[in-house]
């Protein structure tokens, strides 16, 4: 029998080849073996999971925007990784804006990570930023550690980060093909999204700034359909990996389907606020709604599933990407001036598999998404996102069947405001371990015990 400091097991163990009763073994913050339940050693500390309860690998979010330093009001290092632990996450990726400094150069990321140390409860990785005029700073921030690199085709909403042109990516993408490095896209290109500010200024049906239908004719399909199709070209142009973010339009999965089929080096993601709400439910003046691409119509929901279902969509990850309230605006209730962003961190795994269990998507295919694939997408299959021998024994225990009801006094990222508030979801963390160590535990938490990742080290 194989020794073990720590034995996790449960009726339910969600493992890389592997549905049902397992013990995992765990020696020194590995996972040494997954054998038959029944197998734990005399001198292994065994914690066993409920009979209901599922064990999983943590969860990995590869979209998450932390905010600090610079703007640690919106966010910080300690409330999101608080947040994430008691989600289940055990791994974020930081996007490189909405801090200040951006993530764009050397000394921005050296920045970054002295803000970020002995404040983490997950392990976080490091997104660059790709902004007009930095290609030489790319090879440092790679070499630095970054895991990629994000650029926006439209404005990004804070002046510290101005989106790319095609020129500025026939420029940067052939460097980020030379050093092995994806770019991930916020696909929405400006001019479909001017053309309909122009005929909303001249429709005799003017637009309501309190309306969330004149909210989303303002962000038109077409903004994320002509991105995508832009991307796939330079993709096939460059040689560079391309990955689509936070993808909302059902219009363009064909196109992305077509070329995975041919084979082009492209992903997608979508987020847990695209598969949950309607368009059609959302009030007037509910600006916590409100995010970039915006939340469509039901239809468009139910195809965003069928793309996670045949592989078109890759994963699902949260976007976090929290304000102050007062930057949403509720009382007047304006979506076109109200900051675009979604908080929501902490509840990526019930809500996704509320949504999942509804139209039959079994656990295993809720841990492909949420932790296989965003591992996989920041050169991390092997260490996280899997329950399997030599990863990380970074492991959520949570029972499928438990409510919990949305409310403000259970969330523990910065700000409370979340679209989610009141929402019953199904799917309840009960313990999360980070490298063998349980760092959650109904909620308690134990000191923080989270780590750089940076991608020389991994």
């Amino acid at each position: 029998m194989v020794q073990a400091d720590l034995v996790i097991r449960g009726r339910q163990v969600v493992a890389e080849n592997l549905i049902g009763p397992a013990s995992v073994h765990i020696s020194r913050g590995r996972i040494t073996a997954i054998v038959p339940f029944e197998d734990v050693p005399s001198n292994s500390e065994l914690i066993e999971a409920n009979k209901d309860s599922i064990v999983m690998a943590g969860l990995v979010d590869t979209h998450v925007h932390v905010n600090e330093p610079g703007r640690t009001e919106w966010e910080g290092f300690e409330t999101a990784t608080r947040a994430a632990v008691a989600g289940g996450v055990t791994t974020i990726v930081d996007m490189p804006l909405n801090c200040i400094p951006a993530t764009t150069t050397l000394d921005s990321f050296t920045a970054k990570l002295a803000a970020a140390r002995h404040k983490l409860s997950v392990d976080v990785a490091f997104w660059g930023g790709v902004v007009p005029g930095n290609t030489d700073e790319l090879s440092k921030l790679w070499d630095a550690g970054v895991v990629g690199f994000k650029c926006f085709l439209v404005h990004s909403g804070v002046e510290e980060f101005p989106n790319v042109s095609e020129t500025d990516l026939r420029e940067a993408m052939p460097e980020l093909a030379r050093l092995g490095a994806s770019l991930i896209v916020h696909a929405e290109l400006p001019g479909p999204i001017e053309l309909a500010g122009r005929q909303s200024s001249t429709s005799i049906l003017p637009d309501n700034a309190r309306s969330y239908r004149s909210f989303l004719r303002s962000r038109p399909r077409a903004a994320e359909n002509e991105a995508v199709a832009l991307m796939i070209r330079l993709n096939r142009e460059t040689g560079c990996r391309v990955h689509i973010v936070h993808h909302s339009s059902a219009d363009a999965l064909a196109m992305l389907r077509e070329a995975k089929t041919k084979g082009a080096s492209i992903t997608a993601e979508t987020c847990p606020h695209y598969l949950h709400f309607a368009a059609e439910d959302i009030p007037d003046g509910a600006t916590e709604f409100k995010c970039c691409p915006p939340i469509r119509e039901r239809e468009n929901c139910e195809k965003l599933w069928k793309a996670l279902r045949d592989g078109t969509i890759d994963m699902v990850v949260s976007d976090h990407s929290p304000c102050p309230p007062e930057m949403k605006l509720p009382e007047p209730g304006d979506f076109m001036q109200a900051w675009g962003g979604i908080s929501s961190l902490q509840f990526r795994l019930p809500i996704m598999w509320t949504e999942a269990r509804k139209r039959g998507f079994a656990t295993s295919q809720l841990a492909e998404w949420c932790c296989r694939a965003p591992a996989r997408l920041v050169g991390l299959e092997g260490r996280k996102g899997s329950l399997a021998i030599g990863c990380d024994a970074d492991i959520v225990i949570w029972n499928p069947n438990a409510e919990l009801c949305v409310e403000p006094r259970m969330i523990h990222h910065r700000h409370k405001l979340t679209p989610y508030a009141g929402e019953v979801l199904r799917g309840k963390v009960e313990k999360t371990f980070l490298r063998g160590q349980m760092v959650y535990d109904d909620g308690e938490f134990n000191a923080p015990k989270g780590s750089l990742l940076l991608r020389s080290r991994i």
